[in-house]
C-alpha cells in the first residue's frame, strides 16, 4: 500500500477513535498526516470512504491477529487468542477504539458491517477452538455476550491501564468458563462441553 494512503489512514484511525466521525473534517486528517486535503481526496473521494477505508484496515489487522495457532487445549488456545487480541489493543489502539466506539450512526451500512464481521470472526474461531459445529442458542447467546465483555474490558483497559494485562487476561478467560458454568445450568450440551474444556 502507498506509505501516504497508509499515512492518512493512521491520521484518521487517530481521530476517529477520540472523536465522533461526523466531528471529524477532512482539513483535520489532512492536518494530522501533514498532508493537503486535495491529498485526501485523491486516494478517498470523501470523508466517508475515508473512514471506512480506515476501519477496514483496523479489522484486517485484527483479524490477522486472531488467526489460530492451535496445538494447545481449548482453553489454553483461547488464552493464547486473547493475548493476541490484547497485543492488538496495545499496538494499535487508534484503530480497536475506532472500530468498536461511535453512535448508532455509525454502526449502519458497511461500518456495521465492518464491526459485525469482526465479531463474526472471532465467534467462529471459538467455535472452531471448542470443537463446536453448531452451537445451541444457549451456548451462542453465552459466546456473543462473552465476545461483547471482551471488546468493552478492551476499551476500559485503553482509557485506564489501571490493571495488569496478564490479570486482565486470565479474568476474562475465567469469566468464559463462568458463563459456561452458568449456562450448563441451562443445556446440556453446554454441561458436556464444559467438562471437556475443565
Amino acid at each position: 500500500m502507498d506509505r501516504r494512503r497508509e499515512e492518512l489512514m493512521a491520521a484518521a484511525l487517530e481521530l476517529f477513535s477520540t472523536r465522533d466521525a461526523e466531528d471529524v473534517s477532512i482539513d483535520d486528517v489532512a492536518s494530522a498526516a501533514g498532508a493537503s486535503r486535495a491529498l485526501v481526496y485523491h486516494y478517498f473521494g470523501g470523508k466517508q470512504e475515508l473512514y471506512v477505508a480506515a476501519l477496514k484496515s483496523a479489522a484486517e489487522q485484527l483479524e490477522s491477529r486472531l488467526r489460530p495457532q492451535g496445538g494447545g487445549r481449548p482453553l489454553d488456545d483461547l488464552a493464547s487468542g486473547l493475548g493476541r487480541y490484547f497485543d492488538f489493543v496495545e499496538e494499535h489502539a487508534a484503530g480497536f477504539a475506532a472500530l468498536l466506539r461511535g453512535g448508532p450512526a455509525n454502526r449502519s451500512g458497511e461500518v456495521g458491517e465492518i464491526v459485525d464481521g469482526v465479531r463474526r470472526r472471532l465467534f467462529r474461531l471459538i467455535q472452531e477452538q471448542m470443537g463446536v459445529e453448531e452451537p445451541s442458542p444457549v451456548l451462542r447467546a453465552t459466546l456473543r455476550s462473552w465476545i461483547a465483555s471482551v471488546e468493552t474490558a478492551g476499551l476500559d483497559w485503553l482509557e485506564h491501564r489501571d490493571l495488569e494485562r496478564p490479570a486482565l487476561e486470565r479474568m476474562l478467560v475465567d469469566q468464559m468458563v463462568a458463563l459456561l458454568g452458568v449456562a450448563a445450568g441451562y443445556d446440556a450440551d453446554v454441561a458436556a462441553l464444559l467438562e471437556r474444556l475443565a
